[in-house]
């Protein structure tokens, strides 16, 4: 894409984000519209795809079905459910999808910052996700911009699956874990930056990884990225390092920053 054609969606974007509004959903109707928003972003088959009944359900037993809107159409959502781990209760953030024009203007940010909020006012200190180590904006959102830690890896999590996203891989995840009153996010909200630490290890993600996946000549050569990439970041796990920073460059490589963390926040099972 031209610079000039990239800079000209990226500001229709921002002018587009904001006019939104983003409030909790609870009419059918609403849940409806997170539904076909799923299959409009995944590009999920009918099997694939988390049910009317699922967002209901979050939504009555203490979860979250939050969404953006422009008017009354939904252009963005958030969806958890609750979770426990040893005697403690915690938000497991399953779908954050944003509508393709309405990228890269700082929606899906909001939208788990107003997450954020609600889970503090409910007495949460957690919320955790997982994303694909492969996909190097949604790394640097969580990392970065949102201040998540990751220090677990589950290999194939969901099964080959139908979106086109996964490129027919392995759907591989690391956790992220948000800890919502850890000096780390508490600062990076406040500050823009997180503190600094010794990087141990980094963990590389080519720009060309995406046009890897998308092509069956090419898949084999994600599939190594993949395959490399997991095994160093199973090692770096196990010695009890996590992921504390991300960086991407002039030409869209992505690094992951791999480091011991300071603060003791964890349930049992964290690592």
């Amino acid at each position: 894409m031209a610079t000039s054609e990239a800079t000209g969606k990226s500001e229709v974007a921002r002018r587009l984000a904001a006019s939104i509004t983003i409030r909790k959903c609870h009419s059918l109707e609403e849940m409806r519209a997170c539904v076909a928003l799923q299959k409009e972003v995944w590009n999920f088959t009918d099997a694939e795809l988390v049910p009317l009944r699922m967002f209901v359900v979050a939504e009555k037993i203490g979860g979250q079905v939050m969404a953006a809107f422009e008017g009354k159409e939904m252009v963005g959502f958030a969806f958890a459910i609750p979770g426990a781990r040893a005697g403690h209760a915690y938000l497991h953030s399953h779908m954050l999808a944003v509508r393709n024009t309405y990228r890269n203007a700082g929606l899906g940010r909001k939208l788990k910052l107003f997450q954020r909020e609600d889970a503090l006012e409910r007495g949460f200190e957690l919320i955790e996700w997982t994303f694909d180590p492969l996909e190097i904006k949604n790394a640097y959102l969580n990392i970065e911009k949102l201040g998540a830690i990751a220090r677990r890896y589950n290999v194939n999590q969901y099964g080959i699956t139908s979106s086109p996203l996964q490129g027919g891989l392995p759907t591989d995840r690391l956790i992220a874990e948000w800890w919502l009153k850890s000096r780390r996010v508490e600062g990076l909200l406040r500050t823009g930056s997180h503190p600094s630490f010794t990087t141990t290890k980094t963990i590389l993600v080519p720009a060309q990884v995406y046009a890897w996946k998308a092509s069956a000549e090419t898949r084999a050569r994600a599939k190594e990225v993949q395959d490399r990439n997991r095994a160093e970041f199973l090692q770096a796990f196990s010695e009890g390092q996590a992921v504390l920073g991300y960086e991407r460059d002039a030409e869209g490589n992505g690094k992951f920053l791999i480091g011991a963390w300071d603060e003791k926040w964890a349930y049992g099972g964290n690592c």
